[in-house]
C-alpha cells in the first residue's frame, strides 16, 4: 500500500492541471472539427473517472485515519484511567 502511495503522490493534482488544459483546448476548439471535439470529450471523460477514482480513495484513507485517531484516543483515556491512584472505598 506504501508502494501505490508513492506511486500516486500529486497524481490528483496532475489530473486537475490536465483538466484545466483540457478545457482550454476545448475553449479554442473549433466548432466545427467534430473529431477533435469528440477527441476532447473521451479525455476529458478519462480524466473525471480518475479524479472519482482518487476521490474513493481518498476518501477510504479518511475513514481509516478517522478509526484509528478513535483508537489512540480511547487507547489514552485507559492508560490514564490505569494510571490514577485508586480511591478507597
Amino acid at each position: 500500500m506504501a508502494d501505490l502511495k508513492r506511486e500516486r503522490l500529486g497524481e490528483g493534482e496532475a489530473l486537475l492541471k490536465r483538466l484545466q488544459r483540457l478545457r482550454l483546448r476545448a475553449a479554442t476548439a473549433g466548432k466545427d472539427d467534430r473529431a477533435q471535439l469528440l477527441a476532447l470529450i473521451d479525455d476529458i471523460e478519462t480524466v473525471r473517472r480518475k479524479l472519482l477514482r482518487e476521490c474513493a480513495l481518498l476518501d477510504e484513507e479518511l475513514k481509516v485515519a478517522t478509526v484509528r485517531v478513535t483508537a489512540l484516543n480511547t487507547y489514552a483515556r485507559v492508560a490514564q484511567i490505569s494510571r490514577r491512584p485508586q480511591r478507597e472505598q
